[in-house]
């Protein structure tokens, strides 16, 4: 203790804030990664992924600027903030990248991902898939005389709702596009 009687670290008002700010839990952040549009700059940014043993739940690329060679790479991650704030760090020191947003944090953003769904089914089954992809807004891009293939466009959640009633009526097989994301506003 000190001659005034507080501990270091006690006080708010302290140099030397000693007390831990450390969190364990668990988040999931959406970032995009504005990069030049050149071989091998989609292995280095997820090769920083995996040198450092972080997971990717989902990842899109795609060309948005044409003219001036700019690709956006959509990258849904999940970490303690500390961890998200050190892959924030580390892709801003990647040479082709321009610009790390991180879309959880900015404000709002609108999150869509499209999927394919392949159900088979006959007589009951049938008709239950085709009430509930209607009910989900989902489309019918194929159909035979034993499957359909659905196509659903939403929020993640949306698609794994959407997959999870389709499975006891004969889910065969999933394709899924990955996260695409925007902040909202001006």
């Amino acid at each position: 203790m000190s001659a005034l009687k507080i501990k270091k670290g006690s006080s708010k008002h302290s140099a030397y804030n000693l007390r831990p700010n450390f969190s364990d839990t668990q988040e999931r952040h959406t970032l995009a990664v504005i990069v030049d549009n050149e071989a091998g700059v989609l292995a280095r940014v997820i090769g920083l992924f995996s040198a450092r043993g972080y997971n990717i739940e989902s990842l899109t690329v795609a060309e948005v600027d044409h003219a001036g060679g700019l690709s956006r790479i959509t990258v849904v991650t999940t970490g303690t903030p500390q961890v998200i704030e050190q892959i924030k760090a580390q892709l801003g020191r990647i040479v082709p990248v321009h610009e790390v947003h991180d879309l959880t944090v900015e404000g709002p953003s609108v999150e869509r991902e499209l999927a394919l769904l392949k159900v088979a089914g006959e007589g009951d089954k049938r008709v239950e898939a085709l009430r509930l992809a209607d009910i989900f807004r989902a489309n019918v891009v194929d159909s035979t005389l034993e499957s359909f293939v659905f196509e659903i466009t939403g929020t993640p959640e949306k698609i794994d709702a959407f997959a999870d009633l389709m499975r006891p009526l004969g889910l065969l097989e999933v394709a899924r596009t990955g996260v695409a994301a925007l902040s909202r506003g001006a």
